[in-house]
């Protein structure tokens, strides 16, 4: 049986060290990592709101006698892919997988550029109140996934870093050995360059741009 003056400074001293040792920063790396995971899901929530507008857009732009078909194929095809591809917070720190995330997400990214683009020629879709509704809704969805990016990534930066630094770099090397650097959100090349259509391409109207615009009246061009 312990002597209970051996009982009494035993408490004693968990009670002085345990201060000493949290302030040492031995919670520090799950708490950021905890962060980091909790921000990650907010990005994902954010991206899973975009694709649910997606649906809705596109009834409403099909319900226009718009020739460029191919583009509302191209956006529904992008959505699928981009749902298809998740990251779980353990696979956080796999570059493959997030990757695979941010070029799903950017093909939607730039299938949706397209679309609006095309939407440009059509009076009648642009002054929709649908679309017009779902316009603000996406814009302000595009708005929050941006806001999300950043606070992960900064989120990540900070946990990064704990790995790396002194004192968390001790528990890092010990306790928490298994932890291991995760993968900042960056937007890829492709991301980066706005997309470009060529409506006459688009239009069954002037295959390949070839044919010249005619005036009502005029007589039509020499073959």
């Amino acid at each position: 049986m312990i002597p209970l003056n051996s009982r009494v400074a035993a408490i004693a001293a968990v009670v002085v060290l345990a201060p000493a040792v949290s302030g040492c920063g031995i919670n520090a790396i799950p708490t950021k990592e905890e962060n980091a995971q909790a921000k990650w899901g907010d990005v994902q929530s954010a991206y899973q709101r975009r694709a649910d507008l997606v649906p809705q857009l596109v009834a409403t732009v099909q319900g226009a006698a718009i020739s460029e078909r191919a583009i509302l194929t191209e956006v529904i095809q992008a959505r699928a892919q981009a749902t298809g591809v998740t990251v779980t917070p353990e696979a956080l720190n796999d570059p493959a997988a997030m990757q695979r995330f941010q070029g799903a997400q950017d093909q939607l990214s730039q299938a949706l550029s397209r679309l609006m683009l095309v939407v440009e020629r059509y009076p009648d879709v642009k002054s929709n109140q649908n679309f017009l509704v779902l316009q603000t809704q996406l814009e302000g969805t595009e708005n929050r996934i941006n806001v999300t990016r950043m606070d992960y990534n900064e989120a990540v930066r900070d946990y990064n870093t704990s790995l790396r630094t002194f004192p968390t770099v001790i528990w890092a090397k010990t306790i928490h050995s298994g932890s291991e650097p995760m993968q900042l959100f960056q937007a890829t090349e492709a991301a980066q360059t706005a997309p470009t259509v060529n409506f006459d391409a688009l239009n069954p109207a002037r295959p390949g741009g070839s044919a010249a615009p005619t005036t009502p009246g005029a007589a039509p061009p020499a073959q």
